[in-house]
């Protein structure tokens, strides 16, 4: 059996998919368990490469893994020590992961901060010999699902403040989509759905536009993979329009597009977000870090609909050619 660790949320699962797959291909017929929070596992089902989620709601001791040692175990959480040791504590044969001395683990590439997120995991498996391909981002179609088709979706949430594109102008740009068209809902967790009933009253969009608390994760991707467009900051839903091909475009901040964004060879997938960060990160730290990054406020709602132009355009034109 293979025990693989990633406690996180949507986004760091999607962009494991890879890892996962390769994993998947370097140890054909073995089990293959991924420890992640129990509310995943509708998402976990739509990577095809795991057979059952061990409920690990984040970072504890020791696994709870009931079983016999797995063969070997795979830290795609984090750079250790914790999620090492955690591992660790399982007793497995083997220890993919992280060089980290703290951690007694001398094997292992050296972590590099500035890496994207997907090919951190894939350079991980590829130093222990494994396959692994950074573009293999495609999630598996979800089941049908009462959602809405063919609308556009406006996440104006995160569970990370700084990364909150503000509230007004997500009103304005639901304003002009919808003058052009567009049928747009508002998604976001529980937790979100007064800032998205918000965002709707300012736009002029009825009650029923507002999704945020109102979908599973199942029905999420479901909207997500069968939407015109998407248009989010960096947060687990810009990460779901990449697996499904949704045009998209995404707001960065303060984390780089480098570090999380789509694929930059993937057109119909736009971010916005400042190129000379240093200056941007240093006096918003200094200020104390609060509300939300000097990079997304820096965003016009101007620039954020060509950005939509610009996307709709690619899949226009993917659309001509794949005719």
């Amino acid at each position: 059996m293979i025990l693989v660790l990633r406690a996180l949320g949507v986004g760091d699962l999607a962009t494991a998919v890879p890892a996962l797959r390769g994993l998947r291909a370097g140890f054909p017929g073995r089990e293959l368990v991924l420890a992640a929070p129990a509310w995943l596992a509708p998402l976990v089902e739509l990577t095809g490469a795991v057979d059952r989620v061990l409920p690990t709601p984040g970072l504890a001791d020791r696994p709870a893994w009931p079983g016999p040692p797995p063969e070997v175990a795979v830290n795609l959480h984090g750079r250790g020590p914790r999620s090492h040791r955690m591992l660790a504590g399982a007793r497995p044969g083997r220890l993919l992961a992280y060089r980290n001395a703290e951690a007694g683990h001398l094997a292992g590439p050296v972590w590099d901060d500035d890496e994207h997120e997907v090919r951190r995991w894939c350079r991980l498996l590829h130093w222990y010999g494994l396959p692994a391909d950074p573009g293999d981002l495609t999630l598996r179609h979800p089941p049908p699902a009462a959602v809405p088709a063919g609308v556009t979706v406006l996440h104006p949430g995160s569970k990370i403040p700084a990364k909150r594109w503000p509230a007004e102008r997500f009103a304005a740009l639901a304003r002009t989509l919808t003058a052009r068209g567009h049928r747009v809902v508002l998604t976001g967790s529980t937790d979100e759905r007064d800032l998205a009933a918000r965002v709707a009253l300012d736009a002029g969009l009825p009650p029923a536009a507002v999704l945020a608390g109102r979908t599973g994760l199942a029905e999420l991707a479901a909207l997500v993979a069968d939407a015109r467009l998407v248009v989010s900051g960096d947060t687990g839903v810009a990460h779901l329009a990449t697996g499904y091909g949704t045009a998209s475009v995404v707001l960065f901040g303060p984390v780089p597009p480098e570090r999380w964004g789509p694929p930059p060879d993937r057109p119909r997938h736009r971010v916005l977000g400042a190129a000379d960060r240093d200056d941007i990160d240093r006096d918003w730290a200094g200020s104390g870090g609060v509300g939300t990054h000097p990079t997304l406020t820096g965003i016009e709602v101007d620039e954020v609909v060509a950005a939509v132009d610009e996307a709709e355009r690619a899949v226009r034109v993917s659309g001509a050619i794949a005719a």
